[in-house]
């Protein structure tokens, strides 16, 4: 999740978990734990720069519940040790350290990125890809509370804003599972009847809401990718298929940056050749044809591929338009299959181009 979600996370948890009496410490504390684990980008920085290193080692060691807990112990065992206000209720400063900075990682398995939970075992990153990395609805109501305990301090509305803001933000991710697994049956029903039943697949929310979903199921030539409301759509998923050169990524597969992007990310890439080289996409963030992570992995010569030290391509894409036409089919189902929108320049959404579908694609009746 984005720093401020971890911040007031953590704040909110040590403040409602430490005594009264501590509360704007215990704030100023949690915050610090919340945000701690993201830390690992500047060493990570320093030690490489390789991009598929810089992402498959964020959220390595900084996030695992094995060595957490540990950085926890000595954190509280350290502050302990120094007397004052760990000194003096050391039980309930335990719990507030513990949990302030164990939940980060647990928080940012709810999101699709890939969180190595049980680093150092070789393990894939969890990914339970059931909210957005950002969510203003999970994190307004710990800021809200965070901003209550800060001024009222010693008085029971702290408390209570604490425990309030916690309960209806867990509630959020609850309500977020739900979500995911009402639309996951649809999906499974849609893909079933396209052959597709045993297909890896993920779903993922889109920016900001848990009512707009994305789910992209793997297959032979490629993969399909549709969008799901939970307000407006009935009746079976629809979804468009993609192209993916099965082919070039075959040859690339053994390479090891390449096979490092295939166990970060469960093997959802897509592979393109682009001005003489070899792309592979993420395909879990962002949407056909804008993807957050893009590294060409190889060059094409004397009719083969070969291995370049891998780099990270920057394709522009238009946010702000996007941001728009979701908003708009959150509300809207798609017209029927075979109908157009009207208006000379359709909204589209996740890369469904208005008129003919973009190269590479078509539609799954």
């Amino acid at each position: 999740m984005d720093s401020l979600t971890q911040i007031v996370l953590g704040g909110a948890i040590a403040a409602a978990i430490a005594p009264r009496g501590h509360r704007r410490a215990a704030l100023l504390a949690g915050a610090a734990l919340g945000t701690l684990p993201d830390l690992d980008v500047l060493p990570i920085h320093l030690l490489t720069d390789d991009p598929v290193r810089r992402m498959t080692w964020h959220r390595g060691l900084s996030h695992s519940l094995l060595v957490l807990p540990f950085v926890a112990w000595a954190i509280w065992a350290w502050c302990r040790g120094r007397g004052k206000r760990v000194a003096a209720s050391p039980r309930r400063w335990f719990w507030a350290i513990q949990l302030a900075l164990c939940t980060h990682p647990l928080l940012d398995a709810f999101t699709v990125y890939g969180t190595q939970l049980l680093w150092p075992l070789p393990t894939r990153p969890v990914m339970w890809s059931s909210v957005f990395i950002i969510d203003p609805l999970y994190t307004v109501w710990l800021l809200a509370a965070c901003v209550v305990a800060w001024w009222a301090r010693e008085r029971q509305v702290a408390q209570r804003a604490l425990v309030l803001g916690l309960v209806i933000s867990s509630a959020y991710l609850g309500a977020s599972l739900v979500a995911k697994s009402a639309v996951d049956r649809v999906a499974v029903a849609a893909l079933a009847e396209r052959g597709l039943a045993d297909a890896p697949r993920f779903s993922v929310p889109m920016p900001f809401n848990i009512l707009l979903w994305r789910v992209v199921a793997m297959t032979p030539e490629g993969f399909v990718e549709g969008e799901r409301s939970l307000v407006a759509d009935t009746g079976p998923m629809r979804f468009r298929a993609h192209a993916s050169d099965a082919r070039a990524f075959a040859e690339v597969a053994e390479y090891p940056s390449v096979n490092r992007l295939n166990w970060f990310n469960h093997g959802f890439m897509k592979a393109e050749q682009r001005d003489g080289q070899l792309v592979l996409s993420d395909l879990r963030m962002g949407a056909e044809p804008d993807f957050s992570f893009r590294f060409a992995v190889a060059e094409r010569y004397e009719g083969s591929w070969r291995e370049i030290p891998p780099a990270q391509l920057d394709w522009p894409w238009e946010a702000s338009r996007r941001l728009g036409d979701m908003w708009r089919r959150i509300w809207h189902a798609p017209p029927p299959a075979g109908e157009r929108e009207p208006g000379p320049d359709r909204a589209r959404l996740a890369g469904s181009a208005p008129g003919p579908a973009p190269h590479g694609a078509a539609p799954v009746p």
